[in-house]
């Protein structure tokens, strides 16, 4: 009996292979790829041997404050869409529908708030790292608790931001995954550690149009393939994935009130609160320019990631009835984009090559912006104030940082690579401190009466909630009393669809195909799904898009009555300019509020007051 599985198995795995062999990468697609990695390094070198700027930290980190518009509003896009968003965003439409656009679209909301109440408090106090403006306002002590939350987060982040491209390529080529990891990651250290944060704008500018063309090719190409776009609005509303979720239910995966609360929370603290955006925006002349750059951003951003979640749905209309993870050609949603691509484009000459080449070009964008801010804030907040400083010695740390940095996300690709699905795994490792840190500079800008205790004491609350939270909602995934289970599609018209590949992947591999399971006369689990919930209410069963929000709801929940209980002292001055412009037009309108014992005493009128007081009354008269 064993050795009849290990044939089937054997035969399996022979016949799923054969079948890969024709989604395969060309070698005009290597030619395509290398060409944008080379574009990618050339640009390091030439900023970082030929450009004629000074050799200081207000160069490598700022561009000397005279970065051009358009090119940072494009770079700020660029390091918004990682790879994790190329590939995990149409995985999420076509396993669970497209409510995963109002988180795109939340950013139509945010635009506004960075640039009326949040950027201007950074220009009016001159503030080049955006963890400088909380020590101004609070301490340095709450600069390092928060700095401390950033660099955490960027261990946990960077080697995500990394793998998922190097994902992307081995799926379409076969090699070892980690191998490719290794290989990318030191051509994003090498021209990130030269060219500073020039070389990160205009790589991200290359790297963008990129992202725009294989995005729009995608979503041209798949649409055309499927039968035009009445088809695919037809299959997709067949396989329910627009079917809107309007509910209230905290517990639901993902609805339209926690999609639009939690894109607008994650979209504020990553373009306007996270140091590698605020280090670009701040590189502006001056606000005005700042404000046009947010504005081009936004609109660039709600663009490209519009067609990205349609490229989900337009995925899930071409394979309707013929799922390519059932056939067991692809092992989970995150690998599947690269399969539809080279599927769709496997004739088109260079084509696949252009799409892995966007994938990694959303990757580099990401993990380049964030080493070169990373090595500012480590340099700045932990080295600097215990050396003897000076601008070469400051370049010189900095780029080993970015080298160590860069070395450490090689190897968290072996961890990585163990994580199902990745933007569930980015929104809950950034939900334990995203929302603290958001609810904590919030704090400063809109509650006056706030001082620096209340602030360090509510981001260690909100924190160690968050973590107790999560752990217990992750140990409820791990014990089956929450399955987050994709919308289901199927395999009974490939042979219809004539899609060779999965019939012919189907024919070899008869061992993989989930049969429908006999309904059971027993009462069903208590389980929370993505859809619906029969078990009782359980906060860790909160959805993980709600913990950035729940965590910035903390701060204040903690701050607002522990700033009775420790108030700010008598003597404590505070700048206006630390406030956002509407607070400070609030705080000018109101006259000053005088105690009874500040008010001056009446004095007794003299005679002649009187008489005078008595003759204007009569005069009235």
């Amino acid at each position: 009996m064993t050795s009849i599985v290990s044939e089937l198995a054997s035969t399996a795995a022979t016949g799923t292979t054969a079948v890969l062999e024709d989604l395969r990468f060309s070698i005009t697609d290597y030619i395509v790829f290398c060409l944008m990695l080379s574009a990618s390094a050339g640009i390091g070198v030439y900023f970082g041997f030929f450009s004629k700027a000074k050799n200081t930290t207000e160069e490598y980190l700022q561009g000397g404050k005279k970065m051009p518009t358009l090119p940072v509003a494009i770079s700020l896009v660029s390091s918004q869409l990682s790879g994790v968003a190329m590939m995990s965003v149409p995985a999420e439409t076509y396993s669970f529908g497209f409510n995963m656009i109002f988180v795109v679209w939340a950013m139509v909301l945010s635009v506004p708030v960075l640039i009326y109440v949040i950027v201007p408090v950074f220009y009016d106090n001159n503030v080049s790292n955006c963890y400088e403006y909380l020590e101004m306002r609070f301490s340095k002590r709450t600069r390092q608790l928060v700095t401390i939350t950033f660099i955490l987060n960027q261990f946990l982040m960077l080697p995500v931001y990394m793998f998922v491209p190097s994902l992307a390529f081995s799926q379409v080529t076969g090699y070892n995954i980690h191998l490719i990891n290794t290989v990318v990651c030191s051509i994003c250290v090498f021209y990130t550690m030269l060219g500073g944060i020039k070389a990160v704008v205009w790589t991200d500018v290359v790297q963008g149009g990129v992202m725009l063309v294989s995005v729009l090719l995608v979503a041209i190409l798949g649409t055309s393939n499927t039968g035009g776009l009445a088809n695919v609005l037809q299959n997709a509303s067949e396989g329910g994935r627009f079917n809107f979720n309007f509910g209230i239910d905290p517990r639901l995966r993902l609805t339209f009130f926690s999609g639009m609360t939690s894109g607008l929370l994650m979209w504020t603290g990553k373009l306007g609160l996270d140091q590698s955006c605020v280090q670009r925006i701040v590189s502006m002349p001056s606000y005005s320019h700042a404000k046009r750059c947010l504005l081009m951003a936004g609109f660039g951003f709600l663009l490209i990631m519009s067609f990205t979640c349609f490229a989900g749905i337009i995925m899930f209309a071409y394979y309707y009835g013929c799922d390519p993870i059932q056939a067991g050609l692809v092992s989970k949603p995150d690998k599947l984009m690269p399969f539809f691509i080279q599927d769709i484009m496997g004739n088109l000459m260079g084509m696949p090559g252009v799409f892995i080449s966007c994938v990694f070009s959303a990757s580099l964008s990401s993990l380049s912006a964030s080493l070169n801010s990373f090595a500012g804030v480590v340099y700045f907040d932990y080295i600097k104030p215990r050396i003897n400083h000076t601008e070469a010695k400051a370049n010189a740390t900095m780029k080993i940082v970015i080298v160590v940095m860069g070395a450490y996300c090689i190897v968290g690709g072996f961890i990585v690579q163990n994580f199902n699905s990745m933007i569930q795994t980015m929104w809950t490792i950034t939900g334990i401190n995203m929302g603290a840190v958001v609810g904590v500079f919030c704090l400063g800008m809109f509650v006056p009466r706030c001082n620096a205790k209340v602030a360090v004491s509510g981001i260690t609350f909100s924190v160690l909630v968050m973590l107790w939270i999560i752990v217990n909602g992750q140990m409820n995934f791990k014990e089956g009393l929450i399955k987050y289970d994709p919308i289901p599609n199927g395999l009974d018209k490939c042979e219809a669809k004539q899609f060779k590949v999965i019939f012919d992947a189907i024919n070899n591999n008869m061992t993989s195909i989930v049969t429908t399971p006999i309904p059971s006369l027993e009462d069903p689990p208590l389980v929370t799904t993505a859809f619906d919930s029969n078990r009782d209410f359980s906060i860790y069963d909160l959805s993980f898009y709600w913990y950035k929000v729940l965590g910035a709801l903390l701060v204040f929940a903690w701050a607002i009555p522990m700033s009775y209980v420790w108030p700010l002292d008598k003597d404590e001055k505070q700048n206006p300019k630390l406030y956002s412009p509407f607070v400070r037009n609030m705080l000018n309108q109101q006259s000053p509020v005088l105690e009874l014992e500040e008010l001056p005493l009446k004095t007794p009128l003299s005679e002649e007051q009187i008489k005078e007081k008595e003759n204007g009354v009569s005069a009235e008269a």
